[in-house]
């Protein structure tokens, strides 16, 4: 017995170590495809700001939504689709339709572009506001005064003063009699506290007041907002004397 197990060993040492197949120790690449799970995670991962996006503005049009009455109606009006200086010509490219609800659209607010195109603003604007009566050059600056206001234009003897001057400043309109044998006459307040419209002429102006001649576009003048008392005295000012207009804080 003992013998029989002296050459097992013996025949298993002379056998050498085992060799393993050359198959079993040849591992192939890695392999790079991926799940569905795996391209839909780095989809995710690559993306993921524009999907914040996407989820942030989704979610204010619902609350938007959320907060108006179901089945509310809505008015059409006419903004500014950019920021416009005084003076400036509305043309169709600066002008938009918007959609607002009834209570939100403003006293005297516009409704058609054609009928505003054309037309001169009285006040600076930010884009994006409605456009009314009362910001356009012409009678519907007096909205809103009392009746028998008038427009009356002024020619100002300091056109460099009446050049600092823009529509809302209050002035008190003062005449110098011309001088005669007795030299000049003393001055005289015409209108105190009158509110400027418009401004025509010079460096800084709003234009040519709408629908005034083409010859008198250039000349500097000052239309101010006068009392009906006031107006057929302010109207033949320049007439008397010279005119200048003091800032006021009447």
């Amino acid at each position: 017995m003992v013998n029989l197990l002296r050459r097992s060993r013996a025949s298993s040492s002379r056998a050498g170590p085992r060799r393993i197949p050359a198959s079993a120790t040849r591992a192939g690449p890695p392999s790079r495809s991926l799940s569905g799970r795996g391209k839909l995670r780095r989809f995710l991962i690559r993306r993921r700001r524009l999907l914040a996006g996407l989820a942030i503005a989704a979610a204010a049009g619902i609350t938007v939504q959320a907060l108006l009455p179901a089945g509310s109606a809505t008015t059409a009006s006419v903004a500014v689709a950019h920021d416009l200086p005084a003076g400036h010509l509305l043309t169709p490219q600066d002008l938009l339709l918007v959609r607002l609800p009834p209570e939100a659209v403003p006293p005297g607010a516009l409704t058609e572009a054609e009928a505003v195109a054309g037309e001169v603003l009285a006040v600076p604007m930010l884009g994006g506001t409605v456009v009314s009566q009362t910001v356009l050059a012409g009678d519907g600056m007096l909205a809103g005064a009392p009746a028998g206001t008038a427009a009356v234009p002024l020619r100002p003897a300091d056109p460099a003063t009446a050049a600092l001057l823009s529509p809302g400043v209050r002035v008190d309109v003062v005449v110098v009699p011309e001088e005669g044998f007795d030299g000049a006459g003393a001055p005289e307040i015409l209108a105190a506290g009158v509110p400027v419209l418009w401004v025509t002429g010079g460096g800084n102006s709003g234009g040519p007041w709408p629908g005034a001649a083409a010859g008198e576009a250039q000349e500097q003048l000052v239309v101010v907002a006068a009392p009906g008392a006031d107006a057929p005295g302010l109207a033949v000012a320049s007439v008397r004397g010279q005119v200048y207009l003091v800032p006021s804080s009447r």
